[in-house]
């Protein structure tokens, strides 16, 4: 038999590698002679870096930048097994943990960081770049991260505005003079999920503004500078920005990476198919194991474990969902792809508990479930 184990991570708890292996022990108690084929996975969002390089055989970077109030961190990038393939999550440097409550403040966070990753990524040779845009801690329409590219953002008085998204009323030149000639040979790919336009009701300000520690009039401003951000955009750079659906993402950043990168953007869960080549170890399969930390009627929504097993449905190959928890309208999901799905917590537990014991959980799960397919192959 062969099996392909794509899971994602079990979020606090597991990474995507960790359940594959877990799966994997639990199967091979039962029957050694398994083919297994392991394919960490993740849907552009926290953990994606990790997946990827641990599919591909790459490696992680370290490297110290800005984060969203300019103080210097240690963030990370991956360098994918072909060597020249980088994969970033922008909330490594720019992301929402990164902040205390009480330092959360839109007005001034900025994507500085996330561009000095780009930096990095560039300089070391890499020909096209992965760029996750979920978590952020900012609303600055990637005003910063173009800055960390050589991008000037001028008053008029000719002087560079104050980062944040509540400086940008006061742009009114936009100069790409000073851009790194390298970002003209890179391919960026842009994992995003949602399709919300750079401003209005459903903008960035509005609907991810209060998340980041917007006040109600805060959200009015930054909408208000995101417009006239993204008008000016439209004028120098002759591109459809402030409705491109997209755009509103990770505070702006979607329009940044549109406007300055000419970026391609893609769901998630199909970069990360693509880039681990799920496909083709699919396409001989028997069997295919994915899951994730909760699996409830949201999963059908773009996340990891529909991704996988709509796949594996092009090729007719049975499909298990293996969770931390079954959770709301689940059943639903078996319409939709999934043959079945199953809970690892085996007993009533405290959550600690069930966190701190899930890859034996994963392990004897993985047991039963081959242990009943085995039982009627066999009959």
């Amino acid at each position: 038999m062969n099996v392909v184990i794509a899971p994602d991570s079990f979020k606090g708890s597991l990474s995507a590698k960790e359940v594959a292996d877990a799966v994997e022990k639990g199967f091979l108690k039962v029957k050694k002679d398994l083919r297994i084929t392991k394919v960490p996975m993740a849907d552009g969002g926290e953990g994606t870096v990790e997946s990827l390089v641990d599919a591909t055989g790459g490696r992680i970077i370290r490297v110290r930048v800005k984060d969203p109030i300019l103080r210097e961190i240690e963030a990370f990038y991956g360098i994918l097994g072909d060597g020249e393939t980088a994969v970033i999550e922008m909330a490594a440097a720019s992301g929402l943990p990164l902040l205390s409550p009480a330092e959360r403040n839109p007005l001034v966070t900025t994507t500085y960081g996330t561009g000095e990753l780009i930096l990095s990524a560039v300089e070391m040779g890499c020909k096209s770049i992965i760029l996750g845009l979920g978590g952020s801690a900012t609303n600055d329409g990637g005003s910063g991260m173009a800055r960390a590219l050589g991008v000037k953002f001028l008053s008029a008085n000719g002087q560079e505005i104050d980062f944040g998204g509540g400086s940008l009323d006061h742009l009114v030149t936009i100069d790409c003079s000073g851009m790194h000639p390298g970002l003209n040979t890179v391919k960026f790919i842009v994992a995003c999920d949602v399709d919300n336009p750079l401003c209005g009701e459903h903008g960035a300000s509005n609907v991810f503004g209060p998340q980041k520690g917007a006040t109600l009039e805060m959200v009015e401003t930054l909408d208000q500078n995101l417009l006239h951000y993204g008008k000016l955009l439209e004028a120098y750079l002759e591109k459809e920005i402030v409705e491109f659906p997209g755009a509103g993402a990770a505070g702006g950043l979607g329009a940044g990476v549109l406007a300055f990168l000419n970026a391609e953007m893609k769901r998630g869960i199909e970069i990360v198919m693509e880039a681990t080549k799920l496909e083709e170890a699919l396409k001989d399969a028997d069997l295919v194991i994915t899951g994730e930390g909760m699996i409830d009627f949201q999963t059908a929504f773009g996340k990891t474990p529909q991704g996988v097993a709509s796949l594996a449905k092009k090729y007719q190959i049975p499909v298990i969902a293996v969770a931390g928890a079954i959770g709301r309208d689940a059943h639903t999901l078996l319409d939709k792809g999934f043959d079945s799905l199953f809970s690892i917590v085996d007993k009533p537990m405290p959550l600690k508990e069930a966190i701190e014991g899930a890859s034996q959980l994963l392990e004897d799960t993985a047991e039963r479930i081959m242990r009943t397919i085995y039982l009627f192959a066999n009959r």
